[in-house]
């Protein structure tokens, strides 16, 4: 087949599709690749919280696959919305990198090895919250940029230590300045974070069947479970919401946090099963019972929060 791959720009983006297009081209396939410009690309001067957030980088990918322009899409997981529209379906969710942050410093060995009112630099609500939570003496602040431009500035002084998604950094090649792959218990990672989606239009055979050699059900199992629990809370990547599944031996366990901003307030729940979908909505639910729902009413009360970026 001749087939159209779409994806944004950034260095990470393009890894991602290239790493799924020679899988394709090994299987003889005709690969093609177009990058998209999406709106949180293209909005490089005001903060992306006062854009709004939903589809941000995904909305311009899925309007080319709708009107034939491209066959697939290569996201990373984590930024698609929970709910697809109905024209398109994930044909595949291959083998996941590993879906922790990592610390990264020039100096300083760890999160509990950095000075009181050190700079650190996060673009996620996520990771600030439960930083904030462990280390409330810090100094956060905004980091925009893709993960060459975010390290430039960390090497230059700005910043004492950054929060990256090690996924990113492994498949760029850039974990020379990686101190600490931080632990689950002290920072959930985001729902669907280290996974690729591979999206399509919905009921177009030939192209999901072509993808099914890539599809792992292992991760696909973990990002469902996620997932679910990320829609029964009403939230998306951007909202300070963890959720890590780990699938093995046929059962999922899954570790989950909601946080308020400030990180004065951490909720966590877990459970496991054999229903991805059972066990998200599962711990989803305990969670709002817990006192979620009314933290994620302030967070939407707010402001819309930033998207999360790797």
């Amino acid at each position: 087949m001749r087939l159209r791959i779409g994806s944004r720009g950034s260095q990470l983006a393009l890894w991602q599709a290239n790493h799924i297009a020679g899988q394709l081209r090994q299987q003889g396939h005709e690969v093609e690749i177009e990058i998209i410009h999406t709106t949180g690309d293209k909005i490089l001067d005001v903060a992306l919280s006062k854009v709004g957030a939903k589809g941000i980088f995904t909305k311009e990918i899925e309007e080319a696959l709708a009107t034939k322009q491209i066959d697939l899409a290569v996201h990373s997981l984590k930024d698609l919305p929970t709910e697809l529209g109905d024209q398109f379906e994930i044909a595949a969710i291959p083998p996941r990198e590993d879906p922790r942050d990592a610390l990264c410093s020039v100096r300083y060995s760890a999160v509990d090895q950095l000075p009181s009112n050190a700079k650190v630099g996060t673009s996620s609500l996520r990771r600030e919250a439960q930083l904030r939570a462990i280390r409330p003496d810090l100094v956060i602040h905004p980091l925009r940029g893709n993960v060459d431009t975010r390290l430039r500035k960390l090497e230059s002084g700005e910043y004492e230590a950054i929060i990256l998604a090690l996924s990113g950094l492994r498949r760029l090649g850039r974990t020379e300045l990686v101190r600490q792959v931080i632990p689950i218990q002290l920072m959930c990672p985001a729902a669907g974070q280290g996974a690729l989606a591979i999206e399509i239009r919905a009921g177009d055979d030939d192209v999901r069947s072509t993808l099914a050699f890539l599809d792992d059900k292992a991760a696909r199992c973990e990002t469902e479970c996620e997932r679910t629990l990320l829609k029964e809370l009403g939230g998306g990547c951007q909202v300070p919401i963890g959720a890590s599944a780990k699938f093995s031996g046929g059962t999922l366990h899954l570790e989950a946090v909601v946080a308020s901003p400030d990180g004065k307030t951490i909720l966590r729940e877990s459970g496991q099963g054999e229903d991805a979908a059972a066990l998200g909505a599962l711990v989803g639910g305990r969670l709002l019972k817990k006192g979620g729902g009314a933290i994620l009413e302030q967070v939407y009360a707010r402001a819309e929060p930033q998207p999360e970026q790797p």
